[in-house]
């Protein structure tokens, strides 16, 4: 997994600065409002032993009315406060979250992937679990500080009646504090730990998820249920443990905090028994001790949420300020359809050298799958320029040198495993709703049965995946998106591998027809497409050994014939 380097400053701390300061007016209100609550509940026991001096006192109903009046007041204060405080605070909180999560998102989405060892599972769990808990550090610090006030003002108040409360309590303090922050350090690396194999766990889970078809093809599903019960294992022990740290954490808290109100409640009444407090000070210092434990474990249990936060905001940062795989140009390619790969060695390939001229429909007969694959990762730029040695040419132009977004609109690559999206079928064949060629693809893609089949049509719900389609229905979906969208250079590998023989020969009539004018290029080894392409280019271990059309390489080349004959 990649990290931070110590050397600069950590990630994970500007992610938290920044959240702070573009929250800062809703922080400073809910800072403000919970400020008011807790000195309103500070207020509370200080008033009572007030009611109890003046009443016994004065003995009158008029001071009485006035005190009662006055505990109307701080309830008052104390229950819209908290109410409008929180509602602030939680707002923000979930804002934050939210803009997190995009930013999470975006980098995961973005055409150039970035140089960070993650997969998409543990990427979702940053975007979703610790976008949530480092945005919780809008709410930790006004809560902290809200916190403080209570302490302070519990402290001031007792060092009035006595200088030896009021020191009590700030020591106490001091002391407790002082423990918890070595305990938190403990959360703080165990919850780390935890995070990463969660995510670990839920990056398994996709890939099972995934795989699930193949698996049951080849009868790995017990290989695959062990492996995932591995990490899942070490997931759920990893939670045992911080659950234990947590609880000893909050259990030291209590206890600590249960400790400083019995000593500040002894020491009141051995004060007011030497004659050195009244018995108003006293029922005060006892509610003020009684009180006190609330703020006191809120501001105990606030080092811990500081390390959470701070552990989720530097993962965070292993995406987020992870540079990208490549740096890509900024020029844009000419307008024809034009493609040439210039000697390229990449996996299996081996220098391999050709082009194809605008307009042109071309078939690679690839005899190794794994050479088709390097072939349609190149071409997709999947795999970065830099990684591999040669040259490919888009509309006169290395692909080096061009913006991401001016390749993917120039040239589409449609791999043979094409995701298919929960929705209906037309927003996968037209995801941005914006192409006018939707019924010629579904027509070229013999999808026409598919939509004729549910009264729904085109609208027709997809599940996740396209759990509820068949494999040559997911395929031709995906090959009708990559028609839909009507690019200049289209690059399709092996897009009928599901479909029967007689469906293949009228898929590869359409697609030529389709397509006439635009450059395409088809990585397979189907005889109906490659009888339909104007040459055929044979790559074997990793060179263009023969180019002729697909009917004159069946006759005068045995090792094609046998390559590709059914």
């Amino acid at each position: 997994m990649t990290k931070p380097d110590p050397r600069r400053p950590r990630p994970g701390s500007g992610i938290l600065r920044t959240a702070l300061r573009r929250n800062i007016g809703a922080m400073t209100w809910g800072t403000v409002l919970m400020g008011m609550y807790q000195a309103g509940e500070t207020a509370f026991p200080i008033a009572l032993g007030l009611i109890v001096e003046h009443t016994m006192q004065d003995r009158s109903l008029g001071s009485l009315a006035l005190s009662i009046a006055a505990l109307a007041v701080i309830i008052t204060t104390v229950s819209l406060s908290w109410r409008f405080g929180m509602r602030i605070l939680q707002k923000a909180n979930t804002t934050e979250a939210h803009r997190w999560r995009v930013r999470v998102a975006a980098c995961g989405l973005q055409p150039v992937a970035r140089d960070v060892d993650l997969k998409s599972g543990e990427v979702l769990t940053i975007a979703t679990e610790d976008a949530d808990q480092t945005a919780d550090i809008i709410e930790v610090v006004p809560l902290l500080i809200s916190s403080l006030v209570a302490v302070l003002i519990t402290a001031v108040t007792l060092g009035m009646a006595s200088i030896w409360l009021g020191l009590l309590v700030i020591v106490g303090t001091v002391a407790i504090l002082s423990i918890l922050s070595v305990m938190s350090k403990r959360i703080g690396v165990s919850t780390r730990e935890q995070q990463a194999r969660v995510a670990r766990a839920g990056a398994k889970v996709a890939d099972l998820i995934t795989g699930l078809r193949p698996l049951h093809g080849f009868g790995g599903n017990h290989a695959a249920f062990l492996s995932y019960r591995k990490v899942s294992t070490e997931a759920k022990s990893q939670a045992i443990t911080v659950a234990r740290v947590n609880g000893a954490y909050a259990g030291a808290a209590l206890a600590l905090n249960a400790i400083l109100a019995a000593a500040v409640t002894l020491a009141a009444g051995w004060l007011a028994f030497q004659g050195q407090i009244t018995i108003g000070q006293l029922v005060m210092a006892v509610g003020l001790a009684q009180f006190i434990i609330e703020p006191l474990k809120l501001f105990s249990e606030m080092p811990k949420y500081v390390m959470m936060a701070r552990a989720s905001a530097e993962r965070m940062a292993l995406v987020l300020a992870a540079p990208p795989v490549m740096t890509p140009g900024r020029k844009r390619p000419s307008a024809c359809g034009d493609l040439e790969v210039d000697r390229v060695r990449y996996g299996s390939l081996r220098k391999l050298t050709f082009q194809v001229t605008a307009g042109e429909f071309v078939a690679i007969a690839a005899y190794q799958p794994r050479a088709a694959a390097d072939l349609a990762a190149v071409l997709a730029v999947n795999v970065p320029p830099g990684a591999y040695e040669g040259v490919v040419r888009v509309g006169g132009q290395e692909i080096a040198d061009l913006s991401i977004e001016a390749v993917r609109e120039h040239m589409l690559v449609n791999p043979y495993d094409g995701e298919i999206f929960a929705g209906t079928l037309r927003t996968n064949i037209d995801p941005s709703g914006t192409s006018r060629m939707v019924p010629e693809a579904v027509a070229a893609s013999m999808l026409t049965d598919v939509v004729a089949l549910h009264r729904e049509g085109l609208d027709y719900g997809v599940r996740d995946r396209g759990a509820n389609l068949s494999g040559g229905q997911r395929q031709r979906l995906s090959l009708a998106r990559a028609l839909a969208a009507d690019s200049d250079i289209l690059v399709l590998h092996d897009p009928t591998t599901a479909v029967d023989a007689v469906t293949e020969q009228l898929i590869a009539r359409n697609v030529a027809e389709l397509r006439r004018g635009r450059t395409t290029i088809v990585i397979t080894s189907s005889p109906a497409l490659l009888d339909a392409a104007d040459r055929v280019l044979v790559l074997d271990d990793g060179v263009i050994t023969a180019e002729d059309t697909h009917r004159n390489l069946l006759t005068a080349d045995g090792d094609y014939r046998l390559a590709v004959a059914r």
